[in-house]
């Protein structure tokens, strides 16, 4: 293989982590390669406004700061592509990956893949998604003004994305299998303030309703056991997400679906390969951490290079 094709990094995924490590990585004079994948921006682009990141303090726009991130890794040379790793093989280095049918080999893999949101698996769900069912209220809430929508979900992001669909929707109802909420307590003060929202505690959606488009859910007390029909023109669902680490199942270890890394390090169990951000952290979850793992996953992969001669 000629040594044109063979990089010093290459970089699966460009949400905080990803362009972190791209940063950093070309800084270095590393010359990273970041394959961007398919949902380029990672979950923030899903986000509205993002209060928490630090040095924003009237808040940002989670696609703008991906943007501004994006636009500091290329300014040091790091280059991106529009494209998607469909398969790699890491039993050997350098590693190769494929970007469709072009092989690339990488001398160290940064893993950035994130992860994707959960769906509630009942009947109808699947039949009506992009016909109502969701899983971004701010992809696709401007679509439902004036009707009235309920929201699956009891952490953060339900919180989050059922206030911000109170600006287009008649009334939002967030129903949740518990009696009370795992959000913080500022995003739970937010929705009991407002008018807009209601709240059916202790409850599960038995199937999504619907011909042509979402009219409602079928409701099931947990406690109870009893069914009621809530109509809704829209489902949003909001129940956490699932790591995206189907192309490296049997080549890398992993824990729960996530990537298994030597703490407090990156690394992964395959010398070389490093990992960061939603893909390892089921805990946290927060922009500033991935981050910060990306910058991790870029040192580590420095010191590895250097340490074999690179």
């Amino acid at each position: 293989m000629p040594d044109v094709n063979e990089r010093n990094v290459i970089i699966l995924g460009s949400g905080p982590a990803g362009l972190t490590a791209a940063l950093y990585t070309a800084r270095a004079d590393l010359q990273p390669l970041l394959l961007k994948g398919v949902d380029a921006g990672g979950q923030l682009m899903l986000t509205t406004e993002v209060e928490n990141f630090p040095g924003f303090p009237d808040a940002v726009l989670g696609p703008d700061l991906m943007e501004r991130m994006e636009k500091q890794a290329a300014r040091f040379d790091a280059e991106l592509r529009h494209e998607s790793a469909t398969r790699v093989d890491l039993s050997q280095r350098p590693f190769r990956v494929w970007s469709g049918d072009e092989e690339l080999r990488a001398r160290t893999l940064i893993i950035s893949t994130g992860a994707s949101a959960r769906w509630l698996g009942v009947p109808g769900e699947e039949r009506l998604r992009g016909r109502g069912v969701s899983a971004c209220a701010t992809c696709d809430g401007f679509f439902f003004r004036d009707q009235e929508l309920v929201m699956v979900g009891g952490g953060d992001s339900a919180m989050e994305e059922a206030t911000f669909l109170t600006r287009f929707a008649s009334k939002v109802t967030i129903v949740h299998r518990r009696d009370e909420f795992r959000a913080s307590k500022i995003m739970q003060d937010r929705v009991f303030a407002n008018e807009k929202i209601d709240v059916v505690w202790d409850s599960t959606i038995e199937e999504v309703l619907g011909g042509d488009a979402v009219t409602g859910v079928r409701v099931r007390n947990v406690k109870t056991g009893q069914t009621s029909d809530l109509p809704a023109g829209g489902v949003f669902v909001a129940i956490g997400h699932s790591p995206n680490t189907e192309l490296f199942e049997g080549q890398l270890e992993l824990e729960n679906g996530y990537i298994k890394v030597h703490e407090p390090t990156t690394r992964t169990s395959v010398e070389g390969v490093f990992a960061a951000g939603d893909v390892v952290d089921h805990i946290y979850r927060q922009a500033i951490t991935a981050a910060g793992m990306g910058c991790q996953a870029a040192l580590d992969a420095e010191r590895f290079l250097a340490e074999h001669g690179h």
